[in-house]
C-alpha cells in the first residue's frame, strides 16, 4: 500500500474540522429545536394571555402603580412579548426552510 501523500492528509484534516463543526452545530440546534418545541404550549398560552383582556388588566394597574416595585414585569412590556413573538416567527420560518 502506498502512502498518502502531505495534501491528502491537509484534506482530510481540514473536511476533519469542518465535519466535527457541523455535527457540534448540528446537536446545539437540535437540543434548542427540542427545548422550544416542549415550550411551545407554554409560549402558545403566553401569546393568548397577550392578546386577551386580563394582559390589558395588568398593563393597566402596573401603570397605575398597584404592583410592588420589585416584581419582575417583562411580560407586560408591550414591545417585549411582541418582539419575542416576531423573533419566533422567524425561528419557525427558518426551521421551515
Amino acid at each position: 500500500m502506498k502512502n498518502a501523500d502531505i495534501e491528502q492528509i491537509k484534506r482530510i484534516k481540514k473536511y476533519e474540522r469542518i465535519y466535527d463543526k457541523a455535527l457540534s452545530s448540528l446537536k446545539r440546534y437540535n437540543d434548542a429545536a427540542e427545548k422550544l418545541e416542549r415550550l411551545m404550549p407554554n409560549i402558545k398560552e403566553l401569546i393568548s394571555y397577550y392578546e386577551g383582556e386580563k394582559w390589558r388588566e395588568d398593563f393597566d394597574d402596573d401603570e397605575k402603580g398597584k404592583f410592588p416595585p420589585d416584581l419582575k414585569r417583562g411580560v407586560l412590556s408591550e414591545d417585549g412579548v411582541y418582539n419575542m413573538i416576531e423573533e419566533l416567527d422567524e425561528v419557525m420560518k427558518r426551521i421551515k426552510n
